[in-house]
C-alpha cells in the first residue's frame, strides 16, 4: 500500500519489554525509525523501552543508532534520527518497573509490545496489572503462544485477565509480508485463477520453508521450542490456511479470520506416523563448515529437539478433500527458500500415443515468499521442429521487476496496523488454540530424531511420506 493512503495512527504510548534484545534491535527500532521517517507514528507518543540492561535514554537512542545503520533497510538520515531519537525513552527494569512505567507514560492510550522469552509473559502481565497500566493497553505478544494446547489456553486467560481479545495482537511476522498478503489478491482478484484453486485441479500442495543458516547463538532457546512450535504451529499453519481459506465475505478483519479458523478447524489431527523428525550434524553449507546443532552452546549433547520437521497432513474441507498436504521446514538446508507450490493433476496421455511422450509433467503453480518474491506457472509446450517433443517452461511474476521497489518490512506494517488498532493480520485466540489442536497428537507421541548433515536437503526418511512422490529439489533454481 502507497505511504500516501496510510493513516496516521492516533495519539498514544508504545512501550517495549526487552528492548535491547535481538528481535527489538534487528526489526523493531529499525521499523519505527522507517515509520517515523514517513510520518506513520502517532503524532504525539514516546517510544518506551524497558530491559535487564542497565542504559539511560541517551544509551537507548545511541543502541537505537547502531540498530538502524546495521539493520535497516534504508540509509540513517540525520534530521530523521533526531526526529525519531525525540521519541526514545529507556526504563531500566533491574526492579519492578510498572511504577516508573506509569510515570513516564503521558497518554491514556498506549501498546505494550513483550519482545522477551515467554517465560516473562506472566510477571511482565502481573507487573502491568500492578501498576494500574491494564486500563487503556494493548498488548502485543511474540510467538510462540505456548508449548501446547493446554499451555495457550492458560497464556490466553492470563492475557484475558488482564485485557480484553480485541486489544491483544498476536503477531506472526510472516502475515506482515507483501507476498503472503498478495495471495489474497492473487486468488481471489483473478476469476481464472479462483476456478482452478481447489481439489478439481490441484492433486497435491507442497509448503516450504527452508533456511541455509543454522541455530547460531540461540541454541539454550531453541532447546525449549524446535522446529514444530518456533515454525510450524504458526507460520506454515498460517500459510497453510490462507492457501486453504474460501472467499471471505469481506475483507474486514474478522470475516478473514473467521475463514482462517475453518481452515484450521478441518486440519485432520496429524498422525505421528505421518510425521518425520531431523536434526542437522556437522556439515558444509555454502561452502562453509556449519557445526552440529549437538555442538551448539547451550545445547544438550545428546539432544531430541529437532530442526528440521516435514509432515503429511489433510484438510477435510469441500474444496480440498483428498488433496495432500506436504509441509516440511528446517535449518542449515542446502538453501533460504519460503514457497508454496500447487501441483495440478495429470492429464490423460491417450492423445499423445505414438509419439514418443510417454509422461507429462503437471501444471505447476508456485508462490515464492521469499527471497526473490514472486508467482510462476509452469507448463508443457512443444519444442521446435518436425517432431512432437515436449518441454517444460515457465511464465513468471517477480515482485522486484514488475514494481520495481524495495516492499516494506513485515514488521513496519504490523506496527502500524496495531498502531492503528487494525486486526486483519494479527492471530486471534482460537486461531492459535486450533493449530495447536491438529498438532497435539505428536506433541502426544513425539517421533524419532532422524540426522541429516547440514547443507543436505534435510533426512532421507521423509521422502517416504510423499508415498511414490518426491519433494521438489532446493538444489534447482528458485520457481524451477
Amino acid at each position: 500500500m502507497p505511504p500516501e493512503t496510510l493513516r496516521v495512527p492516533p495519539d498514544q504510548d508504545l512501550v517495549v519489554f526487552g528492548a535491547t534484545g535481538d528481535l527489538a534491535r534487528r526489526k523493531l527500532l529499525p521499523a519505527l525509525y522507517e515509520l517515523s521517517s514517513q510520518g506513520l507514528l502517532p503524532r504525539h507518543g514516546d517510544v518506551v523501552g524497558t530491559a535487564t540492561t542497565d542504559l539511560d535514554d541517551e544509551g537507548f537512542r545511541e543502541l537505537a543508532r547502531g540498530a538502524i545503520m546495521e539493520f535497516g533497510r534504508s540509509q540513517l538520515e540525520e534530521g530523521s534520527f533526531a526526529a525519531f531519537a525525540g521519541r526514545l525513552r529507556y526504563i531500566p527494569a533491574v526492579t519492578d518497573p510498572g511504577p516508573k512505567l506509569a510515570k513516564v507514560l503521558k497518554r491514556q492510550r498506549r501498546i505494550i509490545y513483550l519482545a522477551v522469552p515467554p517465560s516473562a509473559f506472566d510477571p511482565i502481565l502481573q507487573e502491568l496489572r500492578s501498576a494500574g497500566l491494564a486500563r487503556g493497553s494493548s498488548i502485543i505478544i511474540e510467538k510462540p503462544f505456548g508449548h501446547d494446547l493446554a499451555s495457550a489456553r492458560e497464556l490466553n486467560s492470563a492475557l484475558h485477565r488482564i485485557v480484553p481479545e480485541e486489544r491483544i495482537y498476536r503477531i506472526d511476522h510472516y502475515l506482515g509480508k507483501e507476498t503472503v498478503q498478495n495471495l489474497l489478491v492473487f486468488r481471489f482478484a483473478n476469476t481464472l485463477v479462483e476456478r482452478i484453486w481447489n481439489r478439481d485441479v490441484v492433486a497435491s500442495v507442497q509448503l516450504t520453508v527452508a533456511e541455509d543458516i543454522g541455530v547460531e547463538n540461540r541454541g539454550r532457546l531453541y532447546e525449549e521450542t524446535g522446529a514444530l512450535r518456533d515454525i510450524v504451529q504458526n507460520h506454515m499453519f498460517q500459510l497453510l490456511a490462507l492457501t486453504c481459506m474460501s472467499p471471505p465475505s469481506s475483507f474486514d478483519p474478522e470475516a478473514l479470520r473467521d475463514e482462517k479458523v475453518k481452515v484450521l478447524h478441518s486440519i485432520r489431527p496429524v498422525a505421528p506416523a505421518d510425521v518425520v523428525r531431523g536434526q542437522y550434524t556437522r556439515g558444509s553449507v555454502n561452502g562453509k563448515i556449519m557445526p552440529g546443532y549437538r555442538e551448539l552452546d547451550g545445547v544438550s549433547p545428546d539432544s531430541a529437539t529437532e530442526t528440521y520437521i516435514a509432515m503429511r497432513l489433510a484438510v477435510d474441507s469441500w474444496e480440498w478433500a483428498g488433496v495432500p498436504f506436504y509441509l516440511r521446514c528446517g535449518k542449515a538446508l542446502t538453501t533460504r527458500r519460503t514457497e508454496i507450490m500447487l501441483y495440478c493433476r495429470d492429464v490423460p496421455l491417450h492423445l499423445f500415443e505414438g509419439t514418443g511422450i510417454e509422461q507429462l509433467q503437471p501444471n505447476r503453480i508456485t508462490l515464492r515468499i521469499q527471497p526473490e518474491e514472486g508467482i510462476s506457472f509452469s507448463f508443457e509446450a512443444k519444442q521446435p521442429g518436425p517432431t512432437v517433443l515436449e518441454q517444460g517452461v515457465r511464465m513468471d511474476f517477480s515482485y522486484g521487476q514488475s514494481f520495481k521497489t524495495q516492499p516494506a518490512e513485515a514488521y513496519e506494517r504490523l506496527l502500524h496496523d496495531a498502531l492503528l488498532g487494525d486486526h486483519t493480520l494479527f492471530i486471534r485466540q482460537d486461531e492459535t488454540e486450533a493449530a495447536w489442536k491438529a498438532l497435539q497428537p505428536v506433541l502426544d507421541d513425539t517421533p524419532p530424531i532422524n540426522l541429516y548433515a547440514a547443507g543436505s536437503q534435510g533426512p532421507t526418511e521423509a521422502e517416504a511420506l510423499l508415498r511414490g512422490g518426491r519433494w521438489h529439489d532446493l538444489s534447482h533454481h528458485v520457481g524451477d
